[in-house]
């Protein structure tokens, strides 16, 4: 099993940037691809990045790519997202994941954080 916290949320203004954070720890970290989602009100969850066990492959959802980045440091057992030129439309709360393979749905993933709130003022 792997547990996963989630933190660096918070309030940006429109066009700034945060990094998110997701610390793992339990089952070894590097054996797992790591996913971001995030879940605004009312609105399913919906995928936003991942990254394999070793960090060569990386996915992203078409409305962040080019705005967010993926990255992960096995040695920290920690998943980061960069996130560059946020729009109001990113506001949600954003989870970590943890998979055996690289997937867009939640339902590929078998752990989650408890999630951290981001949001975007306009």
């Amino acid at each position: 099993q792997v547990q996963l916290v989630e933190s660096g949320g918070g309030l940006v203004q429109a066009g700034g940037s945060l990094r998110l954070s997701c610390a793992a720890s339990g089952r070894t970290f590097s054996n797992y691809a790591m996913g971001w989602f995030r879940q605004a009100p009312g609105k399913e969850r919906e995928f936003v990045a991942a990254i394999s066990w070793r960090g060569a492959r990386t996915s992203y959802a078409d409305s962040v790519k080019g705005r967010f980045t993926i990255s992960r440091d096995n040695a920290k057992n920690t998943v980061y997202l960069q996130m560059n030129s946020l729009k109001p439309e990113d506001t949600a709360v954003y989870y970590c994941a943890a998979s055996f393979t690289i997937g867009v749905q939640p339902s590929e993933y078998d752990y989650w954080g408890q999630g951290t709130q981001v949001t975007v003022s306009s």
